[in-house]
């Protein structure tokens, strides 16, 4: 979060006073209701926060991993998610 520039103390201003009015009193006319959402996707401005770690991995698994090219570690991330989204609870 290094290149987010801090608020003006006008633009915070605003920003509280807008927090402040009931959502009834806060004009949207310029900005149209969206109704279709067939194109959305969802998380996809989430990026999950990355820790570097050691891993000691049986050698067959890591060459598997990588016989598939570039992107091996997410490979392996995703693999290690899906497993535990299935043991979870």
């Amino acid at each position: 979060m290094a290149n987010i520039r801090k608020l003006t103390a006008e633009e915070q201003s605003a920003l509280d006073a807008l927090a402040a009015m009931p959502d009834s009193e806060i004009d949207t006319s310029d900005m149209p209701e969206v109704t279709d959402w067939s194109g959305a996707v969802r998380g996809g401005l989430y990026r999950p926060v990355k820790r570097l770690t050691s891993l000691r991995l049986d050698a067959d698994l890591l060459e598997w991993f990588k016989r598939a090219g570039a992107g091996y570690q997410t490979r392996i991330n995703a693999a290690l998610r899906e497993y535990v989204e299935r043991h979870h609870g």
